[in-house]
């Protein structure tokens, strides 16, 4: 790809938008002058009116061109950091690293996929923290065994990762022993060295053999995470093996491959369930799971009752307590994530280098795993790829908004962010404000205001799971819709303080639109389909605005490894989500309205489709019955233009409806038939009462238990212990960045 090139294209259309849209404006404007001459106040407001819409579609237009100009322009800048800087960490002490991961009635086989891959972070200190969320008591079998699964897998992962962090261990430890005796033989610890690498490949190799492939995101697990990792494993061994043929390795550059060595699988893994406390936070969203955690590190706990509950107590490190090691650094990482191996390692060396110490957030933001093999999940991958690339024209103009899937955040920066409340009478500290149901989108405006910068780095190196059916992907969408308006206040407030928020410019165009697109974007499209404006909708210029944007996002298409055709289908989703995006808009004003904070909707991760609320479906035949009513109207009054737009929506309507939710599952989901023996029905928010007194599951790094049972030790601490402190075939690796 030519970036020159393209950055010359974008601004040669977005000039030409700029062109059009002044053209269509002189039109607009004469038409309202004739209203205005003939004094009809009715035509004046009608032109007013469509003058808005336009503001609105064009602004949009507007953000997505020059964002894609600030995305080309870092790319083209970017230097990825060679292997040989970012592998002064191992000579040095790293600052401390846990990877949390929320996780709520999540599929096993998922959440250790996610795992896996947060272990194998080629980063020296670092633990993985499983957060569970489930009910600690369910009282259905299935969800019963699934939870004690879920409480034993990281324990099974620290087997797992165990004896081959002993054996390098004590590799590194040898070759301590023999740089105190003996001479430095060079070619000697080289020899050693490759022998040890050909064994870790071994150990990928068996990884990869033994791993069973259900699906296309384990297609990319296996791909980006285990073979990436075999592969760069090979090419090291065959590196040392020519230094110890006829090179030379020094005593530096060995002792820190022995600390790389002993690092790769030295990772400590436990779990944490705050829902069995009484006097941890409750609330039924990711926001307060993190929080709840944050709130603990660098403690040590003890378990006590008080009225029947369960509670944790700040306490001296003594027998019977656990402590929570704190971390610099915290790597969130949903659940059904996948993240490549050098992901920390390349984030906090940027947040490492000299200029950066008030860099609070740096991600990537995720790709959709690619090769799904559904039409519905991958157009809306595809618009999940796309908005990779919006987001890294926002870093281009300070506008960076926090990803939750996956983000290397400094601990630092949200201590500065935290508030304090009160929930059920127990003090409660929010480092990430679950306000709204988009909780880092509001922390990314709480951390801007405080000074703090967020970053993306232009690399694809993490992916997420994207919902295979209409049912799922309605809660993620409306969820996403809900909350922006909420935040657009505070947002502002932000952009407007200070003396020279004139510089703030072009973040707020970004800001405001981030915030704003899903609700006056959808709002103006229903506004255009009422047919009132047929003498507009004669402007050719009006079209003229919008190929410039629709030929960018289908090239975009391309780029990201999908057919410029899916353009086609990415409008036809967008308009079977509008009343989705409206649903999620209304819950947001209901709440700026009423106060009462909407609840937060999980996205279902589960193995069947997601029956979808009759009351959405109903929705969408009725947005299709709407358009195709508009559509008769306009032919019987002769106004072909506005004919043509309802017409088009009834077309890509009646494609959506068929394609991505499909006439049986319609049927299904509004009683006419019986569900699907796979279909399966969303089951209610988690309440955030108080369970009744539950059993403690591991937290932090507890010490082991002694044997005998006459010293009180919490079933914490005995039962997790911490090692150490067509589209479909498209090829995953697209855009994998060639470093030196």
């Amino acid at each position: 790809m030519n970036l020159d090139r393209e950055i010359v294209l974008t601004r040669l259309l977005l000039v030409f938008t700029v062109l059009a849209v002044a053209m269509a404006y002189v039109e607009i404007g004469a038409i309202g002058v004739e209203y205005a001459r003939a004094g009809d106040q009715l035509g004046i407001a009608i032109q007013t009116v469509f003058a808005l819409v336009v503001a609105v579609v064009v602004y949009s237009y507007f953000v997505y061109l020059v964002t894609r100009i600030g995305q080309l322009q870092r790319r083209r800048e970017h230097v990825a950091t060679d292997r040989e800087q970012l592998e002064a960490v191992y000579a040095g002490e790293a600052p401390a690293l846990a990877v949390l991961v929320p996780s709520y009635k999540e599929e096993i086989a998922v959440v250790r996929r996610t795992l896996f891959s947060a272990a194998l972070q080629e980063y020296p200190r670092r633990r993985v923290v499983l957060l569970i969320d489930d009910p600690p008591h369910p009282t259905d079998p299935e969800d019963a065994a699934n939870l004690a699964a879920m409480r034993e897998l990281p324990h099974k992962l620290q087997a797992l990762f165990d004896p081959p962090a002993a054996r390098w261990e004590r590799a590194r430890q040898l070759f301590a022993d023999r740089c105190r005796d003996a001479v430095f033989d060079g070619r000697m610890e080289a020899a050693r060295l490759a022998r040890s690498y050909v064994e870790v490949t071994g150990w990928f190799d068996r990884e990869i053999a033994s791993y069973r492939v259900a699906d296309h995101a384990d297609r990319v697990f296996v791909a980006e995470v285990l073979q990436r990792c075999r592969d760069a494993h090979r090419d090291r061994a065959l590196r040392l093996t020519g230094l110890a043929a006829g090179g030379e390795l020094d005593r530096a550059t060995a002792a820190r491959e022995y600390v790389r060595l002993a690092a790769l699988f030295r990772v400590g893994f436990a779990s944490f369930e705050r829902k069995q406390y009484a006097n941890l936070s409750h609330q039924a969203n990711k926001a307060m799971n993190l929080n709840s955690y944050i709130a603990l590190m660098g403690r040590n706990f003890r378990e006590v009752r008080d009225g029947g509950h369960l509670l944790l107590r700040e306490a001296p490190r003594a027998a019977g307590t656990f402590d929570v090691p704190d971390a610099a650094l915290l790597l969130t990482l949903d659940a059904d994530s996948v993240i490549v191996p050098e992901y920390a390692l390349r984030l906090s060396h940027l947040m490492s280098q000299p200029g950066n110490a008030r860099v609070a957030v740096v991600q990537t933001p995720y790709s959709a795993f690619p090769g799904a093999p559904g039409v519905l999940e991958r157009v809306a991958g595809a618009t999940t790829d796309v908005q990779y690339l919006i987001h890294q024209g926002f870093t281009r103009y300070n506008a960076t908004f926090w990803v939750g899937a996956n983000a290397l955040l400094r601990k630092a920066a949200l201590e500065d962010i935290v508030t304090e409340h009160e929930e059920r009478g127990y003090p409660i500290r929010k480092y990430i404000q679950d306000r709204t149901v988009i909780e880092d989108t509001e922390s990314s405006i709480d951390l801007a205001d405080r000074g703090w910068t967020l970053f993306n780095y232009p690399e694809r190196m993490a992916y997420s799971a994207t919902p295979a059916d209409f049912g799922a992907l309605l809660i993620q969408r409306h969820r996403w819709a809900n909350g922006g308006l909420i935040i657009l206040p505070k947002a502002l407030r932000h952009l407007f303080r200070g003396r020279q928020a004139w510089r703030k410019l072009p973040e707020g165009l970004c800001r405001v639109h981030y915030l704003t697109s899903i609700a006056i974007a959808n709002l103006a499209l229903l506004v255009i389909l009422s047919g009132v404006f047929e003498r507009n909708m004669r402007i050719a210029w009006l079209l003229g605005c919008s190929l410039p944007y629709m030929y960018l996002y289908a090239r975009d298409l391309v780029q990201c490894g999908y057919r410029a055709s899916n353009f086609l289908r990415v409008y036809a989703l967008n308009l079977l989500l509008l009343p989705v995006h409206l649903g999620g808009v209304l819950k947001s004003l209901h709440q700026a309205i009423t106060g009462r904070r909407t609840p937060f909707g999980r996205t279902p991760k589960v193995i069947g489709r997601t029956a979808a609320p009759a009351g959405y479906v109903l929705a969408e035949y009725g947005f299709w019955a709407a358009a195709m009513t508009m559509l008769g109207l306009d032919l019987f009054r002769h106004n072909w233009m506005s004919g043509a737009f309802a017409l088009t929506c009834v077309l890509f309507c009646t494609y959506a409806i068929l394609g991505f939710i499909g006439l049986r599952s319609s049927a299904e989901d509004l009683g006419l038939v019986r569900h699907a023996p796979k279909c399966v029905t969303p089951e209610p928010l988690p309440t955030s009462g108080i369970e009744s007194p539950p059993v403690s599951v591991g937290i932090g790094a507890p010490r082991p238990a002694p044997a005998p049972s006459t010293t009180l030790v919490p079933w914490s601490a005995r039962r997790f212990h911490s090692a150490d402190g067509s589209d479909a075939g498209r090829d995953f690796a697209f855009e994998r960045a060639r470093r030196p």
